[in-house]
């Protein structure tokens, strides 16, 4: 798997206001074919990955210790760009 530019990726991310960005907390790898997100967190969060070109994929319950599998980049040249968390509806 790939490790690296994973942690810059999320840092850029959560720098640049992305108010969605998931905590440091959340970390991902990317590979062509897999995309691995770990959470160290203390609290469950619903996570999904963030992609360049825009695909859309589900959210995932990401709940204290989990590592969840998401597509990878593919091999046309799409890139992961961070871990984003997803709006749930609960509370306000």
């Amino acid at each position: 798997m790939t490790t690296s530019g994973a942690a810059a990726h999320a840092e850029s991310r959560t720098d640049a206001g992305n108010p969605l960005a998931a905590p440091d907390c959340v970390r991902f790898s990317a590979s062509w074919r897999y995309t691995l997100v770990t959470s160290d967190c203390f609290d469950t969060h619903t996570v999904k990955v963030v992609y360049r070109d825009g695909t859309d994929v589900p959210c995932r319950l990401a709940p204290p210790g989990a590592l969840i599998t998401f597509p990878g980049y593919g091999t046309m040249g799409n890139e992961v760009l961070g871990v984003d968390l997803c709006d749930t509806g609960e509370g306000a």
